[in-house]
């Protein structure tokens, strides 16, 4: 599983030069925040609902699966039908009334760890969901904090054979914030998937230093293609030549 997209939705033009660069590639999931948790409030908080009917659009016109972050409860009728893979962010992971309202959902979630959670707590939040009635779970590593300045984030790599031992879900792996460094994410990505990762969500964006967020770990459409390739590459060695 390849997610892709940019960390934002920021208007129609974005996302339909990002879908039409995808689906020419054969990635089915696409990414794109119309409502974006952000640690300054003064920061670009999203599109909200524009961004839904964007989303919407660009689903209709593409045929790609949408991937996007709810943070309200009160925010998942307007988009249920728009959205294909809800992703509950790190900063409400702990949102035990948001995982509740999810998992009476028959979609498929995208649950990403806290940024300072154990994976004992991770595993605990995606029984919130379960509990309701949805097990239809896909567990993120998106990095962890720590004392480490270099990095965003620390990225957790362990967790990835620890989840496969002891749950049946999917887990894929975000390097996009796990490092925070766009030049690490290639090294990232292929290391994901060696630790027996299932997928990726990477941060895209056709000119990354013009996103209005998280540009800075955002790849660009060459970059991506190259890391799509070798992830593919690798991927597919392992699952045969290896086992």
């Amino acid at each position: 599983m390849i997610i892709a997209g940019p960390c934002s939705v920021e208007n129609f033009q974005l996302m339909d030069m990002t879908a039409a660069f995808l689906t020419n590639l054969g990635v089915k999931y696409l990414r794109g925040g119309a409502f974006k948790p952000r640690t300054s409030p003064y920061s670009f908080q999203g599109l909200k609902e524009e961004g839904i009917d964007i989303l919407k659009e660009i689903r209709e016109k593409y045929g790609l699966k949408i991937v996007s972050e709810i943070m309200d409860a009160r925010d998942l009728d307007s988009a249920l039908d728009v959205i294909d893979i809800i992703q509950i962010g790190s900063r409400n992971m702990y949102n035990y009334t948001l995982l509740k309202e999810v998992g009476k959902t028959k979609k498929k979630v995208l649950l990403k760890r806290g940024m300072a959670a154990t994976i004992e707590e991770w595993l605990n939040a995606a029984e919130y969901i379960a509990l309701e009635g949805n097990d239809d779970i896909i567990l993120c590593e998106r990095g962890i904090r720590t004392f480490e300045t270099y990095t965003r984030n620390t990225l957790d790599l362990n967790c990835v054979p620890v989840v496969k031992q002891k749950t049946g879900l999917k887990i894929i792996v975000d390097p996009s914030h796990g490092t925070g460094r766009r030049e690490l994410v290639k090294s990232m990505s292929l290391a994901s998937i060696s630790a027996g990762a299932d997928g990726l969500i990477l941060e895209i964006h056709p000119e990354p230093d013009k996103a209005v967020s998280d540009g800075f770990q955002s790849l660009n459409f060459k970059e991506f293609e190259n890391v799509y390739h070798q992830v593919l590459k690798l991927y597919n060695i392992i699952n045969t030549e290896l086992k």
